[in-house]
């Protein structure tokens, strides 16, 4: 077998973790990770190992972060939902009440929870494609999703808002605070939780990055032979014109603000993030028991107008049952999301869980459960259950 840095802890009660982790790395499906898991607001799994880089040259540290994908929107989630805490936000309020010009276009009944909920119908930027600048200036973007026209009646169906979900929510609470919700979350959530995670990496930053190698989905946005996926293959389809149309095309920049898909984390931040959305991280609670039975409660479910797949909706994350959160690896009672590109992050109210796993090797399936998530997840449910 390969030889590979490997550090962090595991509990003997949780040593199954430990062994799903080190399977991964000798099944040779990783070349760098990291797993944490916390229980009852403390880390009781926090292992990282093999290299940053493609060329084994770095090896993966306890601070590494790596690209989010899909699940930066957990982190804008938590930050809207802090808000919304703090400030007493009505969720049913219409977005155009703190956002005139989003009103546009028959856009004046959608509200925030709609948005959350993915059931806005705003989910497509072809009009106005994201690009480095846009994204840098943010005005840019604002703008183009006012002047956007709902793809179905808002809350009459669901569809994944993958490119506009984090820009919607950070246009709202930059209107309620004058921060954008990379500065918000710093401010509010990374920094008092000491957490390795950001929408925008600081300048200074002496943040450790992984090297992201390419997964199946990446391949496949950068115009990679779609194979049987017919709607990839089609410019004038929801899942193309909602997804490839829309994203930026220029290489990312850890510096800029992606709040949909390009945020930075370690698998520590992730889990810690999760565990203080269901209970006391070191005397810190993000939001109360009412809040957190709030997002966890199924808001959508049926058929994704955009993947064209089951998935279900609190507000803001994925629930049982799907493809890429199905219930049977132990996932029936908790909330979380997935990333195409193999990070997955979730928490478990009733068992006080959180986990967070961030690989740099690209998944090699897509709308599925990766098998290395798989393996980790269902140790951990193993672990616990028969703590409990």
């Amino acid at each position: 077998m390969q030889q590979y840095p490997q550090a962090g802890l595991a509990e003997d009660a949780f040593a199954d973790v430990a062994r799903a982790f080190e399977e991964n790395f000798a099944a040779g499906e990783e070349v760098g990770a990291a797993v944490c898991v916390y229980h009852r607001g403390r880390p009781v799994v926090d292992l990282w190992a093999g290299w940053s880089d493609p060329d084994r040259a770095d090896p993966w540290r306890a601070g590494t972060v790596g690209v989010l994908a899909s699940p930066t929107k957990a982190l804008v989630t938590a930050a809207f939902l802090h808000l919304w805490q703090e400030q007493g936000l009505d969720l049913d309020e219409p977005v155009a009440a703190h956002w005139p010009d989003f009103a546009a276009n028959g856009k004046a009944a959608i509200t925030p929870r709609m948005i959350l909920s993915h059931r806005s119908g705003v989910v497509c930027l072809d009009h106005a494609p994201l690009s480095l600048a846009a994204l840098r200036a943010h005005t840019p973007v604002a703008e183009a999703l006012a002047a956007a026209r709902p793809e179905w009646e808002p809350d009459t169906a669901h569809g994944y808002h993958a490119t506009t979900y984090g820009h919607l929510l950070s246009e709202l609470v930059r209107r309620r605070t004058g921060l954008t919700v990379g500065r918000y979350f710093a401010r509010h959530l990374a920094g008092p939780l000491g957490l390795d995670a950001y929408i925008g990496l600081p300048a200074g930053s002496d943040a450790h990055l992984a090297t992201m190698l390419e997964s199946k989905a990446e391949a496949l946005m950068a115009g990679a032979d779609p194979g049987e996926v017919v709607e990839l293959r089609d410019a004038t389809t929801l899942t193309y014109r909602a997804t490839i149309a829309s994203m930026s095309q220029d290489p990312a920049d850890p510096a800029v603000e992606d709040p949909s898909y390009g945020g930075l984390a370690s698998a520590h931040a992730l889990a810690r993030l999760f565990a203080a959305l269901v209970g006391e991280v070191d005397g810190i609670r993000l939001v109360g028991p009412d809040v957190t039975a709030e997002l966890a409660r199924p808001h959508s479910s049926g058929t994704c107008e955009v993947m064209l797949t089951p998935l279900t909706w609190g507000l803001g994350v994925q629930l049982a049952d799907s493809a890429v959160f199905p219930a049977d690896a132990g996932l029936k009672n908790s909330f979380g999301l997935s990333g195409a590109n193999g990070v997955f992050t979730f928490a478990d109210p009733e068992r006080e869980l959180a986990f967070g796993y961030v690989p740099n090797m690209g998944s090699a399936v897509m709308g599925s459960m990766d098998g290395r998530i798989r393996r980790l997840v269902e140790a951990v449910f193993r672990s616990v259950d028969r703590i409990l």
